[in-house]
């Protein structure tokens, strides 16, 4: 493979994406906030940029994969952003968990400039994103995803449309996400009860992940809650601002979400107990404590 991408965010995930489109045998030229995350791939052969614009060629293919709305708008925008750069015919991939209507502003944006926005946010943690694991959804213009398709197979198991508009895939995406966090909430108040009766939490989520809940989400954050065992990966305070966007759409929508405030309140306690960077179901300890355990 010949074409150059430009690759933005090199985080507990962003890193892991593009050193498997460097395996691909995509040249790479990449840019992050802090030049010290790049070394390891700088050491590979990859080119490193001092800003967005740097990594950006006209026509060309950039992927951005960056913490927050505040983070995508920064390295989008303005002169040194990757949007002036881009050109006509240019497609911007955006892999970040944002708002819907950052995705449909900023899709607009990337129009009047003649090239394209997709979002394609992803389902899984870094070990997934480490192994080409990652579950991907996509909306935006169609010959765009038809341009990022090898892209996304490169670095993932499966590539989910939902459509052209773009902000569709982030309104999956925030659904997923709340619906994860749910089931954590519920499986800390079910392993609370049972140990509250002399149940061993382990045993009786082993039982379930084998059983009536035999599905990645039960097994894997099951097995950790259970244990208490928490390894660093998608941080508390991302768990939030994820959970502010579910309320946010729930708001635009006019549709009431009962368990997505609760878990909420969850993670802002957590966060005001100094949990923030801990992994996100580490706020199934606030049960517990609630429990008198």
């Amino acid at each position: 493979m010949t074409e150059r991408i430009g690759f933005i965010g090199l985080g507990s995930m962003g890193f892991p994406i593009a050193r498997n489109l460097l395996k691909a045998g995509y040249e790479l030229h990449v840019y992050n906030r802090d030049p010290r995350k790049a070394e390891t791939l700088v050491a590979d052969g990859v080119r490193q940029g001092l800003h967005p614009a740097e990594v950006t060629e006209a026509g060309g293919i950039v992927m951005t994969m960056v913490s927050d709305d505040t983070a995508l708008e920064q390295v989008t925008l303005g002169p040194d952003g990757l949007l002036e750069h881009l050109g006509p015919g240019g497609v911007h991939i955006s892999m970040s968990t944002v708002s819907p209507a950052l995705a449909r502003h900023l899709a607009d944006l990337h129009a009047e400039k003649d090239c394209s926005y997709v979002a394609a946010p992803v389902f899984g943690r870094p070990e997934a994103a480490e192994a080409q694991k990652l579950w991907i959804c996509v909306s935006g213009a169609g010959a765009a995803k038809e341009r990022a398709q090898p892209l996304l197979q490169a670095i993932g198991q499966g590539i989910y449309d939902f459509g052209e508009d773009p902000g569709n895939a982030n309104i999956v995406k925030l659904c997923g996400n709340f619906m994860i966090a749910s089931a954590m909430e519920a499986m800390a108040e079910a392993l609370t009860l049972a140990e509250k009766n002399g149940i061993d939490r382990c045993s009786m989520m082993s039982m379930f992940g084998q059983t009536s809940f035999s599905c990645p989400i039960y097994q894997n954050y099951g097995k950790m809650i259970a244990e208490r065992r928490f390894t660093p990966g998608f941080q508390m305070r991302l768990g939030l601002k994820d959970l502010n966007l579910v309320l946010d759409a729930a708001e635009d929508a006019k549709m009431p979400m009962p368990f997505a405030s609760l878990v909420h309140d969850r993670l802002l306690s957590g966060i005001a107990k100094g949990k923030g960077t801990a992994d996100w179901p580490a706020f199934t300890l606030l049960v517990s404590e609630d429990a008198g355990l």
